[in-house]
């Protein structure tokens, strides 16, 4: 079910199925919740599944100039709120979701029960990338959606998900073409100065899964490794014949060791 919620005057749209405990799903830049269909799909058979539009994005207005990690961490807290979400709740972030999970853990932990960040980083910006991100931002001010397709496109999907699933391809290419640009250029300057988490994630308390595609070519499999080796209680999982969109690529590989991890 589809949801306008009021949150501090802004209107998020929110699929909202299922009941029991809360799974979170945030999607990943320049998306929206419906990247997310076949998980919610799976776990609203057993939980309560939350997954929004972030500020800007598919059906949710309040676009800014730039909106930073922490803002979206926080949008979410209150939107937890307003939608009457009690106890901890299971957090699961993709990409540019990974970022906004890092932040919300360090902000809102005592709403957390485990963790899972999918194909994402915990370094920072090289000074060269959040050059070109600040860059892009612009240009996607002057030009539309366009120019953010033809750079993410190539980079999103393994070979062999292009082989076998252009139908996916295709939704996600018109998520990215059918977004706000606006909010397009406000998450670039919002990511461009994210904080490098990588010294944080030991102190991290809290059950951590951290999953990849094999062949992301966004978030490589062997920094995700690396950076999951630093959590106390990580596990990571490599999701075979996927790269950066593993929930859409390998939704039932995804599924799961998903079911796993929360289940345990």
């Amino acid at each position: 079910m589809l949801r306008d919620i009021q949150v501090n005057g802004v209107q998020f749209r929110v699929a909202d199925e299922g009941l029991g405990p809360v799974i979170l799903f945030v999607h990943g830049f320049p998306l929206n919740h419906s990247m997310w269909q076949a998980q919610i799909e799976e776990f609203s058979r057993t939980h309560r599944v939350i997954a929004p539009d972030l500020r800007g994005f598919g059906g949710t207005d309040g676009a800014l100039y730039s909106v930073s990690m922490e803002q979206f961490a926080d949008d979410l807290a209150e939107l937890l709120d307003a939608l009457a979400v009690e106890g901890p709740i299971i957090f699961c972030g993709l990409s540019m979701g990974g970022y906004i999970a890092w932040q919300f853990a360090q902000r809102h932990r005592n709403r957390l029960s485990k963790l899972i960040v999918c194909d994402t980083r915990a370094a920072a910006d090289s000074p060269e990338a959040a050059a070109n991100r600040l860059k892009m931002a612009d240009i996607v001010l002057r030009e539309g959606p366009e120019p953010v397709a033809w750079a993410m496109m190539p980079k999103l999907f393994a070979q062999c998900s292009s082989d076998r699933c252009p139908a996916i391809i295709a939704s996600v290419r018109q998520m990215v073409m059918t977004s706000n640009p606006v909010a397009i250029a406000a998450a670039h300057r919002g990511m461009a100065v994210r904080p490098d988490v990588t010294g944080w994630l030991p102190t991290l308390d809290l059950p951590t899964l951290v999953l990849c595609g094999e062949h992301d070519a966004i978030s490589p499999a062997s920094e995700m490794k690396s950076f999951a080796e630093l959590i106390p209680d990580s596990e990571f999982a490599l999701i075979a014949e996927a790269g950066h969109m593993a929930p859409m690529e390998q939704p039932q590989a995804v599924n799961a060791v998903l079911r796993r991890f929360i289940e345990a």
